[in-house]
């Protein structure tokens, strides 16, 4: 393990590997919601207040990648911030139907997002 630069309290795992990409369609594998990944953090990068607030049995490792997503459920569209642990690969249910895709994505292909090209770095 290495000292996280930008947290040193935390750190980061020497290989960080992320199984998913910005443009997926990914699914949580406890709760019912599913999204598409707009960006991904190495190692947990959110507050210990929200971490604290995930119910101790069901919350992941922070040494692994963590996903940002433009989310929903059967009841409206939100933010996520999702372990790796927790995501499985959705691709089979089609686009996500999340208002904020249209400024970060320019089309669905039938799989994946594709990023607008004024987004990419």
């Amino acid at each position: 393990m290495t000292k996280n630069p930008l947290d040193p309290k935390i750190a980061a795992p020497e290989i960080a590997e992320a199984q998913f990409s910005i443009g997926d369609v990914v699914r949580h594998r406890i709760f019912e919601f599913r999204g598409v990944i707009f960006d991904v953090d190495p190692v947990f990068a959110n507050s210990e207040e929200w971490y604290q607030s995930i119910p101790e049995a069901v919350r992941p490792a922070k040494d692994q990648p963590f996903y940002h997503l433009f989310a929903e459920n059967a009841e409206s569209s939100y933010l996520a911030y999702v372990s790796q642990q927790n995501l499985l690969p959705d691709k089979q249910s089609g686009p996500v139907n999340h208002p904020a895709i249209g400024e970060f994505f320019s089309e669905w292909d039938g799989s994946h997002y594709r990023v607008k090209r004024e987004m990419r770095h």
